[in-house]
């Protein structure tokens, strides 16, 4: 376990989620039907984020696990502590996350269940999905995660607008 100060830290980044993401729009693929409006709005943003954008607590790149998935992470300094895959559909009004993991000595702080709240907040209206079943340990954490969540993180395949990854 980390000292007392870390853990403290931790609590205030999941506070953060909503507010301090940086969004790499180099990677970012169009999620809906308007795709070619999302297209032509990056063209007209620069090329290169601000250093301080960079190092927002909060990330959203692309995944290094799932082509043409996301990648939502929390960083406390340089150090990568939550990450969660997701991937979305607004034309079926679905949204899928997939291997939420928060590093072991940040865990409890709230940082899974900010990330996946800032991901709904900023996708509303969506249900909420996971592809594969649950380990059996992790399912105290899925039930708490999937309370008041329409579609409740239940497994459902990928529609047939997107790819599992």
């Amino acid at each position: 376990m980390t000292s007392d100060v870390d853990r403290p830290a931790a609590r205030e980044l999941a506070g953060l989620a909503v507010t301090q993401v940086w969004t790499s729009v180099e990677d970012a693929v169009p999620q809906s039907r308007l795709g070619w409006l999302a297209r032509a709005w990056r063209a007209m943003r620069p090329s290169e984020p601000a250093e301080a954008d960079r190092a927002a607590p909060w990330r959203d790149t692309a995944s290094a696990n799932r082509p043409g998935w996301r990648e939502r992470a929390a960083y406390l300094g340089d150090a990568e502590v939550f990450a969660v895959d997701y991937q979305l559909c607004i034309t079926c009004g679905l949204g899928w996350v997939e291997e939420p993991y928060t590093i072991p000595e940040y865990q409890r702080c709230g940082l899974a269940q900010a990330g996946l709240a800032a991901l709904r907040s900023q996708n509303p209206g969506l249900e909420w999905h996971t592809l594969g079943g649950h380990f059996s340990d992790s399912e105290p954490f899925w039930t708490s995660a999937a309370a008041d969540v329409r579609g409740g993180y239940t497994q459902l395949g990928m529609c047939r607008h997107r790819k599992a990854g």
